[in-house]
């Protein structure tokens, strides 16, 4: 008898079964990027807390004080520092899952493991990043009620927070794969990334509140899954105007067409990765 063994052509779709049975793999590369992070840094974790207070302060200052940008009735650097929390998010898992095929040759060249594992750890490292920053907004929001600068409630809102980060976490990981499997045959997309992550927080209303966004132009904006998301945070968090939800419903469109897409790309590229990379 004679068994031929040849490779799959095509989509194909994923193996959730196969990716599940690996699930351990997934934690001890995420958990190790977690640890690499910080490793043999001075300030370590602190680096969480002091990018995006800092980060705040100087866009409250020019922004705020020197532009002049309202804010929808909230101080200004709180609308900042709760849009900067799902940003940051966003783009650690943007960043990491685009170079993650790249960063993982050895790895990729010497085992057979669902592939998709690697951009899907890289994506979940940020999330420690992203709950110390929650603690910090949290704080912030707590400190203003102190000094009667902002009427915080605590409202049934609030547990829509993980909602919106899972989304925001939906969007890196949907574009992560697209830019990872180009990555590995372009290398060009490593030196794009940070471009096009500076030329995507102007366009998401982190210095800004997207109601100075013309009312004809809600929907277009609506193709940028951080406007709900960052919109999202405020309205849990901050007591501003609820998202509008035909934007956010565009939004869910496009992450979850681009997600599908970018799964079925990557499986269909999976097969060449150890050959190319």
């Amino acid at each position: 008898m004679h068994v031929r063994i040849r490779a799959t052509g095509g989509w194909r779709a994923v193996d959730w079964a196969e990716f599940w049975r690996y699930r351990e793999l997934l934690w001890f590369l995420a958990s190790r990027d977690i640890k690499l992070r910080y490793k043999q840094t001075a300030l370590g974790v602190t680096w969480a807390v002091i990018q995006p207070l800092i980060t705040m302060l100087v866009f409250s200052f020019f922004f705020g004080r020197l532009a002049k940008i309202p804010s929808d009735g909230v101080p200004y650097p709180l609308l900042v520092l709760v849009g900067l929390m799902p940003w940051q998010l966003f783009v650690y898992a943007l960043a990491h899952s685009s170079n993650s095929l790249v960063a993982e040759q050895r790895l990729i060249t010497k085992v057979y493991f669902p592939r998709l594992i690697i951009p899907v750890a890289s994506v979940l490292a940020g999330v420690v990043d992203f709950a110390i920053t929650f603690l910090l907004t949290v704080g912030m929001i707590a400190l203003y009620a102190a000094k009667g600068w902002f009427r915080f409630d605590l409202t049934p809102k609030l547990l829509l927070v993980p909602l919106f980060a899972l989304f925001a976490l939906a969007a890196a990981l949907a574009v992560g794969l697209w830019l990872s499997a180009l990555n590995v045959q372009y290398r060009d997309i490593r030196y794009a990334i940070p471009f096009i992550s500076q030329l995507w927080m102007f366009v998401t209303p982190i210095v800004y509140p997207s109601s100075l966004v013309p009312g004809r132009y809600r929907l277009p904006y609506g193709l940028n899954p951080m406007v709900g998301v960052v919109e999202g945070f405020r309205w849990a968090l901050l007591r501003t105007a609820s998202p509008g939800w035909g934007p956010l419903g565009v939004s869910i469109v496009v992450v979850g067409a681009m997600l599908a897409g970018g799964l079925y790309n990557f499986r269909r590229l999976e097969r060449t990765f150890a050959d190319m990379v």
